[in-house]
């Protein structure tokens, strides 16, 4: 499992490489969608915390804090390491996870956060689902991995498995 600031400064560097922008909302996306795929096609959770159903969509807490203040302006920085004075980014432990990261990237770094959380809201989405059904009425509910690995284990064989996350 990798801490998620780690998959979030891999996606941020790619759009200092590549230009496209990613903000606040579309890296929060693109790290809960790695995070699902990883699930389908490895079995194991990509990410060392929880996703959480929140009112737009599904969020990781560290992520978005982490970027907030950036708003819907695109993020200029990546996360330092936890430790206080620390300035070096997050990096990835598990570097055999590139290809992987890259290919998410490559299949969905070119859609905005609008276009990623549209495809993370349809129905039968785990977030839906535990939306509907708890996140209303209740803060922060968590979104089994259980049900999110089930999710993208359906669209591994999917046809235009890329147009739903």
């Amino acid at each position: 499992m990798e801490n998620a600031l780690a998959i979030a400064n891999f996606f941020i560097k790619k759009s200092f490489d590549t230009g496209e922008p990613v903000t606040n909302m579309k890296l929060v996306k693109l790290v809960y969608i790695a995070h699902g795929w990883y699930l389908a096609l490895a079995g194991e959770p990509l990410l060392s915390e929880p996703v959480e159903a929140w009112k737009y969509g599904p969020v990781v807490p560290s992520v978005y804090y982490s970027f907030k203040d950036f708003g819907g302006e695109p993020i200029r920085q990546m996360a330092p390491g936890p430790n206080p004075g620390e300035s070096a980014p997050v990096a990835l432990t598990h570097t055999e996870l590139v290809p992987f990261l890259e290919k998410i990237w490559e299949v969905y770094g070119r859609y905005t956060g609008v276009d990623l959380s549209a495809m993370t809201h349809q129905d039968n989405t785990p977030w839906k689902m535990v939306w509907d059904t708890q996140g209303k009425h209740n803060n922060n509910v968590i979104i089994p991995n259980n049900l999110i690995k089930e999710y993208y284990q359906k669209l591994v064989n999917a046809p235009h498995a890329a147009q739903s996350a």
